[in-house]
């Protein structure tokens, strides 16, 4: 039994941060403020004043397990977790081989237990392989584990068989989770349409190949019945179409991820492929849009879209660069940009990163309330540095914030109580 206290504590379900102490108990949220907290039967943890927040809880990262473990491991992306105040990781399926069948599902979530100081549940794929011709057995995943189904940016292309998806995810209750886009628009492409594109000589894509793709999952979704996330959402055309949708009463959400939150389409100007992500950086009034967006709770969820990416892949010309960003020890400093600028607030922030995620898929996470876990983190969101990419515990150290001041540090991080970060870890 624990207090953690003297903290400024971060509530995202009553939006508000106030001081306080947390009592916890077997693993979980005992108490807040009780009169009891100054027993010698707890041990105190002074958090000094600095603020407690809900663990993150990360959905679509991307661990290599199993094919590609020379490019990010259970254990390297579980300490990149931790410390990055990531306490719940959500992990996609396009692995090498796909996450599409019961028993790579339970082999890669008995490796993930084994190796992993934080907790990971995993996404399954859609169709067999994410090739998009067969649906893989939604129930039988179901009772393996998985958590949600995607076949990630393999968009299924065949409207009949996603539409047969959709229905047997709607007998399930399963969540289905798109990559909006239409797959025939954006092969090839590496920036967004526009001056700056063609100045550069990066082969491009319209920004309503995003919008295409999502109409068309969202239509389906609404002729069906499904539960759909679309886990990106990148332009304001999309933002525009998406809010009549779900205004209309329909069963969708949608996430967006750090990079696009935080950085446009001119930061890839010296072709500088850490900067090259899927979809690609957009405008400066699209990363306002998707900002506002987020403040206003129509985009519900924030993630880091962590996808590592070795030396080989990404030591290319940036037309044929390999996509992808880590982001799991960045997500926290980099979204705290968007406090420190007034767009949005403290709590606000941690609903999108810990409390929305978690309902989203049905975890009682990402709540400082009492009978919650203890999941924490306490962070410091004044606190400068300047990032080096080699001081990543991520196996793979592709970041576009290498040798960029963030603000922001984490300072512990808890998972049932105990700490897997920070001093006592």
């Amino acid at each position: 039994m624990i207090i953690l206290a003297n903290a400024m504590i971060v509530d995202p379900e009553s939006e508000s941060v106030n001081p306080g102490s947390v009592i916890v108990e077997n693993g979980r949220i005992a108490d807040r403020d009780g009169p009891e907290l100054e027993s010698l039967r707890y041990k105190t943890v002074n958090c000094g004043g600095k603020f407690l927040a809900p663990g993150i809880v990360d959905i679509g990262v991307k661990v290599c397990e199993p094919g590609e473990r020379h490019k990010e491991s259970y254990r390297s992306a579980g300490l990149a977790a931790a410390a990055g105040g990531v306490t719940t990781m959500v992990t996609r399926p396009d692995t090498i081989p796909a996450i599409d069948n019961p028993e790579t599902l339970e082999f890669v979530s008995k490796r993930a237990r084994a190796a992993s100081p934080v907790r990971i549940k995993t996404i399954a794929a859609l169709t067999k392989n994410r090739s998009g011709r067969q649906m893989t057995e939604i129930g039988l995943l179901q009772d393996a584990g998985a958590v949600a189904f995607s076949d990630c940016d393999s968009v299924v292309e065949d409207t009949k068989i996603f539409s047969r998806c959709l229905q047997y995810a709607k007998q399930r209750d399963a969540l289905v989770i798109g990559h909006p886009q239409d797959p025939g628009l954006s092969a090839g492409a590496s920036a967004t349409s526009g001056k700056f594109a063609s100045l550069k000589g990066i082969p491009a894509v319209s920004r309503r190949a995003e919008l295409i793709g999502l109409q068309r999952d969202v239509e389906l979704a609404a002729l069906t019945g499904a539960r759909y996330h679309a886990d990106q959402l990148s332009t304001s055309l999309s933002i525009e179409y998406f809010e009549r949708a779900a205004a209309a009463g329909l069963y969708v959400s949608a996430g967006a991820s750090i990079h696009h939150l935080t950085l446009n389409e001119f930061d890839i100007g010296d072709y500088r492929t850490f900067f090259k992500v899927k979809p690609p950086l957009r405008s400066e009034d699209d990363r306002k849009a998707l900002v506002e967006a987020v403040a206003s709770g129509s985009v519900e969820v924030i993630s880091s879209m962590h996808t590592p990416q070795d030396e080989e892949a990404k030591r290319l010309p940036f037309e044929e660069a390999a996509s992808g960003a880590v982001a799991l020890e960045t997500l926290l400093p980099a979204a705290l940009r968007l406090f420190h600028s007034g767009d949005i607030t403290l709590p606000r922030l941690f609903r999108a990163l810990s409390l929305n995620p978690s309902k989203l898929l049905g975890f009682d996470t990402g709540r400082i309330s009492k009978g919650a876990p203890a999941d924490f983190v306490l962070f410091d969101p004044d606190a400068p540095f300047v990032l080096d990419r080699f001081g990543l515990r991520s196996k793979s150290q592709n970041t576009p914030f290498d040798g960029q001041l963030l603000q922001g540090r984490i300072l512990k991080t808890f998972v049932d109580g105990e700490p897997v970060y920070g001093s006592g870890a």
